[in-house]
């Protein structure tokens, strides 16, 4: 069925909704972004701050901004999860029967899960600064550097959902997705400086995408470079739409 723009934009935000409503009722799905954030910025600072740094605080101020690029990556593993989830339950079999914009159960899908991403970095920011990290820019800086890692995560979100198209359970998603995020977080600018990694990997941080990311945040909320990080950043979130949103239609249109 053919549906003009408009009432593809409504479908897209009333499957947003759905996902939203969920939440409501089981507000127990939060409970990973909520704790988890405070859970690795403890871990890391109070036990390697001191070994990495020399001080803990020091290692804060970097880490905060650390822990905002890891929950980013970490919560949009839960638009496969869920996703994987209502095919499994045959959910999507009912929303393929109405006439609706074939893409708008993906689209909805990732734009609820935002509520996800929006509480994590909220509960961050706030331990964070219960612990002593201090912005050292302004206001519009920090809301900057989340929109970056929101708009981040709904490029990258597209990844999970191709998983979760052509895994068959919701374990594999999450499975497969860890072994993705790990390299991904681990071999960047994260945890530590990449000048103290081996050569050979160093090249990889080079071009790892969430580096790039890193380096914008940090910039914006610690007063650093952010016009080439940001520029780096936008290119990797366009090339990652432009590759994986068509495989992931093509991959929809085949399971349908």
């Amino acid at each position: 069925m053919n549906v003009t723009a408009t009432q593809g934009l409504r479908q897209c935000l009333e499957l947003s909704w759905r996902c939203i409503v969920k939440i409501r009722r089981n507000p127990l799905v939060l409970a990973d972004v909520l704790i988890g954030p405070a859970v690795f910025l403890v871990l890391f600072v109070y036990v390697f701050g001191g070994a990495i740094q020399g001080s803990a605080q020091d290692y804060l101020d970097y880490m905060v901004p650390g822990v905002l690029g890891l929950t980013t990556l970490l919560a949009t593993m839960g638009v496969g999860v869920s996703l994987n989830t209502d095919l499994e339950k045959g959910v999507f079999d009912r929303l393929r029967s109405l006439p609706i914009w074939r893409a708008a159960p993906l689209i909805g899908a990732i734009g609820g899960d935002m509520v996800r991403q929006v509480v994590a970095i909220a509960a961050l920011l706030g331990f964070g600064t219960l612990l002593g990290f201090r912005v050292r820019t302004d206001a519009w800086s920090v809301l900057a550097a989340c929109g970056l890692a929101i708009a981040f995560a709904l490029a990258f979100s597209w990844v999970w959902v191709l998983l979760a198209l052509v895994m068959k359970d919701p374990q594999s998603v999450q499975g497969l997705g860890a072994l993705l995020i790990f390299p991904l977080s681990f071999a960047s600018n994260i945890f530590v400086d990449p000048a103290t990694m081996p050569g050979w990997l160093q090249g990889f941080v080079a071009i790892n995408p969430v580096r790039h990311l890193m380096d914008a945040i940090r910039g914006l909320m610690l007063d650093g470079p952010v016009a080439r990080p940001l520029l780096w950043t936008v290119l990797w979130m366009a090339g990652v739409v432009l590759v994986f949103v068509p495989l992931a239609l093509a991959a929809y249109r085949r399971r349908a």
